[in-house]
């Protein structure tokens, strides 16, 4: 009897161990993945933070273009939301609102500035408004076109836009400073200096050379030869005239010579700038959990 007892007592101990490795190993099951899901959890956590990150340095990023730019009004909060952008109407913002943008600076101080304003008026009679006897400005030139464009026709949408393009104190800029490389519109602004002294030269043409963009920022220089020989009156004036150019002739090395009959000889070596285009360039950066 005791030892059916004994066998029984071993029966159980050794059911009860088999359940608790059963326990234990359940357990462990259970903690492995539990732990693994919190690992998973933790790094997709991480990534969705880096994605947010970065999603919030190209908000801002292009939060700050569209400020600078003046395309839209300020945003309400630090960065323009999706509803703030849909509701963006470029042409229908009033320049006062977005001041000491790009927009507002070109619009209201350079399009208005009298002395800009002057360069274009002097070379075509039709920038003079017959109504005053006065240059047109650009707030006049403007409500032309925008009346042109709501009632007008559109031949005289056209001659609106042209009138703009003609003697906006803005044409100014690309005379001043082209775009592109353009040694045909060099050589006619120097003839036309020329013209503008009395003087015609002989012949004119373009060196070829380039000097290459040294001074960065977009901005380019090639070679100009300058040559001149007529009466010292003449040849002071053709200086004069380059010195009161809107175009920039910096004049790098000259070579004077006098002669006996009054007659004075320049050859000049100068240099002449344009800005090549400056764009704004979208970039992708891809997000990856892993290396892999």
């Amino acid at each position: 009897m005791a030892k059916e007892v004994a066998i029984s007592k071993r029966a159980k101990i050794s059911q009860a161990q088999k359940y608790m490795l059963i326990a234990v190993l359940g357990t462990g099951a259970v903690l492995g993945v539990a732990i693994a899901v919190v690992m998973r959890l933790v790094a997709q956590i991480s990534f969705n933070a880096k994605v947010m990150t970065e999603e919030d340095k190209a908000m801002a990023t292009y939060t700050s273009a569209i400020r600078s730019i003046g395309i839209c009004k300020k945003p309400a909060g630090s960065v323009y939301t999706d509803e703030e952008l849909k509701a963006c109407k470029p042409n229908s913002i009033d320049v006062a609102t977005i001041p000491g943008t790009l927009r507002a600076n070109i619009l209201d101080e350079m399009a208005e500035n009298e002395y800009l304003n002057s360069v274009p008026k002097e070379s075509d009679s039709t920038c003079l408004n017959s109504v005053t006897g006065k240059s047109y400005t650009y707030t006049e030139m403007q409500e032309i076109y925008d009346a042109a464009v709501e009632n007008g026709t559109t031949e005289e949408i056209m001659a609106a836009s042209e009138l703009i393009q003609l003697c906006s104190a803005l044409r100014v800029i690309p005379d001043a400073l082209p775009a592109f490389k353009n040694e045909e519109a060099l050589l006619s602004s120097l003839n036309k200096i020329f013209l503008l002294s009395d003087w015609e030269p002989e012949t004119l043409s373009p060196t070829g050379t380039s000097a290459g963009a040294e001074f960065g920022n977009n901005l380019n220089t090639f070679s100009v030869r300058l040559a001149v020989e007529a009466d010292s009156e003449t040849t002071l004036r053709v200086l004069n005239n380059i010195e009161r150019s809107i175009r920039e002739f910096n004049i790098e090395r000259a070579t004077i010579e006098w002669s006996s009959d009054n007659t004075l000889a320049l050859s000049a070596q100068a240099t002449a700038y344009y800005m090549t285009p400056t764009t704004l360039s979208e970039s992708n950066k891809v997000m990856r959990a892993g290396s892999k």
